[in-house]
């Protein structure tokens, strides 16, 4: 592949990301985008139920196998090197973009706040989830995580090389804020349904299963650095008592 036709894939390949991160902002907050986590025509709970675990399922796998180490080693023998990050964020979107438009909805009400006060921190809380998953990317190089800079680097010439290990800004809090951000985006709403409550759970656990398999890539690729940051900083809720000493030892 050459240098012209991997940057344009890997526009491409953003595009479709951005979409799909713009569609879910909608999708899981219930307004705007056509089809929604309620809207739709409604199944049996049992049909609803195996269908909505599948797709989420069918997300988990993907993003789990595709994003580890052995696997990246095995594709990029198929896939340029170049582009893998942009493909692996391609399937990526395109498996939510799956998932929003074959989501059965499960309208029974679980929880539903009338008061306008709670309302509007539910509503307040949804976006600064958003806000600090999308802030969170550019602390560490959003680019780099969504595979432009490594066809940008192929495309004028240049070697890829990793970003710089950091801990600023949200990082100095919490391991993982991207996730912590998606977790408050999931959970915060003041209409919650039988349907948005089993993606909010499903995507919550799967939350605290990946980043086990992570932290582990991190360990190997970062030794000690990454050790020492475990040790300091809480892995997904910000302020969390740290390791107790056993841990620590």
């Amino acid at each position: 592949m050459n240098r012209t036709l991997s940057f344009c894939y890997g526009l491409v390949c953003y595009a479709v990301f951005l979409i799909s991160f713009l569609y879910a902002i909608g999708f899981v907050g219930d307004f705007v985008v056509p089809k929604s986590i309620n809207s739709g025509s409604q199944s049996s709970i049992l049909h609803s139920l195996i269908i909505n675990l599948v797709l989420l399922s069918l997300f988990a796998v993907q993003h789990t196998i595709m994003a580890r180490p052995a696997f990246k080693r095995w594709w990029t023998k198929i896939v340029p090197i170049q582009v893998e990050r942009s493909t692996f964020v391609l399937v990526a979107s395109l498996i939510l973009l799956l998932l929003y438009w074959q989501w059965q909805p499960m309208p029974s009400v679980v929880w539903s706040i009338e008061n306008p006060v709670g309302k509007t921190l539910c509503l307040a809380l949804f976006w600064i989830g958003w806000l600090v998953v999308l802030l969170s990317t550019i602390m560490i190089n959003h680019f780099d995580l969504f595979g432009l800079r490594q066809v940008w680097l192929h495309f004028s010439n240049q070697d890829y090389h990793h970003v710089e290990f950091q801990t600023n800004s949200l990082y100095r809090y919490v391991r993982h804020p991207i996730m912590f951000g998606f977790i408050i985006a999931f959970w915060a709403t003041p209409y919650m349904t039988v349907g948005h409550l089993l993606f909010a759970f499903a995507t919550t656990a799967y939350i605290f299963i990946g980043v086990q398999f992570e932290e582990h890539d991190l360990m190997q690729f970062l030794g000690k650095n990454y050790d020492d940051y475990r040790r300091r900083v809480p892995m997904l809720i910000p302020f969390m008592k740290k390791r107790n000493d056993r841990e620590m030892r």
